[in-house]
């Protein structure tokens, strides 16, 4: 701008020089007094030009305030702006959120009603029982069933409390009411009780990156959506409580420590609750050696309806998660103890037996925020107990020692986000154990284990047959569904659902016929199949 006026200005003195020198012709005698005038022209313009650089010099600093309050002003406008956000984004969640004595109160949850269809009779309410599911051999594997529940129903409560801006402390509590006590049923009042999901402590150090899990929670070998962290488990979207085939989790009392690295790498290791489910051989009490004690009935705070195992060592897992940007990855190891007393040569001792295994898993979204993709799995020697079907951890040699089943289990399954008011899911697993069968002598040949191919399977597909062992070899499942969420506002959301499943089970080959035809089946190939269609649907509304 200075340059641009100076030129003005310049311009301006040398027009008014010329116009004087060309309107004076007058002759020698009036050179002098020509001059003087020049002279005297000359300085006004310079100092008409001074003015003028001062002038400019004023603009130009008047520009550069305007300029800087215009910074400083947008500054302060989006500082505002961001400040209002904040505030905005912190009311809101205060709102969400009860004040008591310091602590910071979360509820959730959601109520359901809910619908169960299977083609086969399991006897069973929201939560299936794969492992259950009966042969043709049973008459109510001919009929099928329907029942209306809202036992799925969830409540939960978060109490958050910050010690200082590095350390926080949290407690959280969830139950739903599929306890079933012996008193519960659906002739009348279908008064089902409340039952414990999850209910631990936590606590939290930002600057050393350590946190602490103490209580009931989902175990650690359970597949999480991000990091290592309590909340973040990552289950299937199905209806079915027993969710699918091939999922690997628990719920179970543990004291879980947890490293992380920036919150892209995690390491954790808990001490988790031990228990064994047992296979027990239809030919067990003619075993050479009979064991003394393995499990016992359930004692006080059980039910004694039910058993339990005999176990003085906790499992315990360790797993790697990986969060690099894009995707999430886990692998994980578990260790476990089986424990029973037997004689050895009339001297009664206890003894150890080892098993456990190992996994992996991982989410990629592989259309952002649109289609999700999981991939888990796990494998190893009695692990059965952490598989959604259920199936036997051990089984018995005839030496008396606790023999762990070999199994695998996988699942797969994509998640797609076609709004933000819709979800479509579709879903495989499968859950496959190995046989562990043994042949002894004890005054005849006796055939004991799990899978023997020796076992007497004639009449699996014979409606009303007394004959079928029918060891489970294999379960699996596809299932597909939906969620619409049709209300989502201020006052909560509220959601439909529908999930359609296909689950078949396959035992073991073993002696006898198949479908009724005469004859024995040479080398023992008689595979019973079970197979179960099953339909659900659920209304929930979430008011938290």
């Amino acid at each position: 701008m200075r340059s641009k006026l100076l030129a003005v200005a310049i311009a301006a003195g040398l027009g008014v020089t010329s116009f004087h020198v060309m309107a004076d012709p007058a002759g020698a005698s009036s050179k002098t007094s020509t001059q003087s005038t020049q002279s005297a022209e000359i300085e006004a313009l310079k100092a008409q030009l001074q003015a003028l650089q001062a002038k400019v010099v004023e603009l130009e600093q008047r520009t550069d305030a305007q300029s800087d309050i215009n910074v400083s002003t947008g500054q302060a406008v989006e500082q505002v702006q961001k400040q209002v956000a904040t505030t905005d984004a912190t009311v809101k969640k205060s709102q969400d959120k009860l004040a008591y004595k310091g602590v910071n109160i979360t509820l959730g949850g959601f109520l359901a009603a809910e619908s169960i269809y299977r083609s086969a009779q399991e006897g069973a309410d929201i939560a299936s029982n794969y492992s259950a599911i009966p042969y043709k051999n049973v008459q109510t594997a001919h009929m099928a069933e329907f029942r209306l529940s809202a036992r799925q129903s969830r409540l939960s409560a978060l109490v958050q409390g910050d010690v200082d801006p590095t350390t926080h402390l949290a407690g959280y509590v969830e139950m739903d009411f599929l306890g079933g006590a012996q008193t519960a049923n659906q002739n009348e009042s279908n008064s089902f009780n409340p039952r414990m999901r999850n209910v631990y402590m936590t606590a939290d150090w930002d600057t050393s990156g350590l946190h602490l899990l103490a209580g009931q929670n989902w175990s650690l070998l359970t597949m999480n959506s991000k990091g290592i962290t309590p909340r973040s488990e990552l289950t299937p979207p199905q209806i079915d409580a027993q969710y699918i085939p091939g999922f690997t989790w628990a719920r179970q009392a543990q004291i879980r420590l947890v490293k992380d690295w920036d919150k892209k790498y995690w390491l954790g290791i808990s001490i988790e609750n031990p228990q064994t489910t047992f296979y027990s051989s239809p030919n067990q009490s003619k075993a050479p050696v009979q064991q003394t004690a393995y499990n016992i009935t359930a004692g006080s705070g059980y039910d004694s309806a039910n058993t339990l195992s005999l176990n003085h060592i906790p499992d315990v897992i360790v797993k790697f998660a990986a969060d690099p940007g894009y995707g999430h990855y886990e692998v994980f190891g578990l260790a476990r103890s089986f424990y029973n007393r037997y004689a050895v040569n009339g001297s009664y001792q206890n003894h150890d037996t080892w098993g456990g295994g190992w996994g992996a898993g991982m989410v990629l979204p592989l259309i952002e925020k649109t289609l999700d993709f999981q991939l888990s799995g796990m494998d190893g020697k009695g692990i059965g107990r952490y598989g959604s079907s259920q199936l036997a951890d051990v089984t018995f040699s005839p030496n008396g020692n606790i023999a762990p089943i070999k199994e695998n289990m996988i699942l797969t399954g994509l998640t797609l986000h076609a709004n933000p008011d819709l979800d479509f899911y579709l879903f495989g697993g499968r859950e496959q154990s190995s046989k562990k069968d043994f042949q002894a002598y004890n005054g005849g040949v006796v055939q004991l284990g799990y899978g023997n191919p020796a076992y007497n399977n004639s009449q699996c597909d014979i409606a009303g047959g007394a004959n079928c062992v029918g060891n489970a070899r294999e379960i699996w499942q596809g299932t597909a569904g939906f969620w619409w969420k049709f209300y989502q506002g201020k006052f909560g959301k509220m959601q439909f659902g529908a999930q359609y499943s296909y689950t078949q089970k396959e035992a073991f080959a073993g002696q006898g016929f198949i479908n009724g035809v005469s004859g024995p089946l040479a080398n023992g190939i008689a595979s019973p199949k079970a197979t179960e269609n099953m339909f659900f649907t659920s209304f929930r509304y979430y008011p938290f």
